[in-house]
């Protein structure tokens, strides 16, 4: 009869301690982020183009957690399932510069696109550049 009672108790409490596991919070909104990226200069896609996803903190500070997408050759990526709040977005494709911003995700679809642009000339210090020459006065100045 007492161990009864020690197996009832036992299973209430398992009970007790299940039902705040059972009950489901209220779920956070899930959105949809399709992205297009493309050249600047003319708007051709860029393919295998990797998009990489952060969420972001309260504080803007990137989370450990992310994501990495390849574009397809149509240049476009896309990801089912993001939380809402702010996202970080980077993207890394050969031959351009890096993108990188953030966006909020509010909406249950969101279409971003993204322009990369061809890396700039270089600046070095060994080369010889028009705005650092001396005036031609200071130039053929006898010594």
């Amino acid at each position: 009869m007492k161990s009864l009672v020690q197996i009832i108790l036992i299973i209430a409490l398992a009970f007790a301690a299940a039902l705040p596991l059972a009950a489901k919070k209220k779920s956070d909104p899930l959105a949809t982020l399709n992205f297009v990226v493309i050249r600047d200069e003319n708007n051709k896609p860029v393919r295998n183009a990797a998009v990489v996803m952060h969420p972001v903190d309260e504080e803007g500070n990137q989370t450990r957690n992310g994501l990495e997408l390849k574009t397809s050759p149509e240049g476009k990526a896309s990801y089912e399932g993001v939380p809402y709040g702010k996202l970080r977005v980077q993207v890394l494709a050969p031959g351009f510069q890096t993108y990188g911003g953030d966006y909020m995700v509010n909406e249950p679809d969101m279409d971003i696109t993204i322009k990369l642009k061809r890396p700039t000339k270089q600046y070095s210090i060994y080369e010889d550049h028009p705005a650092q020459q001396p005036p031609a006065e200071e130039q053929k100045k006898p010594q």
